[in-house]
């Protein structure tokens, strides 16, 4: 019975972080709507983010990420804290 209940514990979590991963959208994290994430405005998802991982993300080199480096960098990241 314990496993059973540690099993379906382990599951509901996993369940939980990608269901929050699923809901990080582009213009949920586009909080001034700028068309554009900024590296503060990603930082408030991902709070680990470093100014060289979003530097690396940012292909355009103009300092933020639009929808297509977003979606590219998205898809790479663990599920948002």
């Amino acid at each position: 019975m314990k496993k059973l209940l540690i099993t379906v514990a382990a599951i509901g979590l996993s369940t939980a972080a990608f269901a929050q991963a699923a809901a990080v959208t582009f213009a949920s994290v586009d909080t001034d709507t700028s068309a554009g994430v900024s590296l503060a405005e990603a930082q408030v998802v991902w709070p680990d983010l470093t100014q060289e991982a979003f530097d690396a993300a940012d292909t355009s080199k103009d300092g933020q990420l639009d929808q297509a480096e977003f979606d590219a960098w998205a898809a790479t990241l663990p599920a948002a804290q």
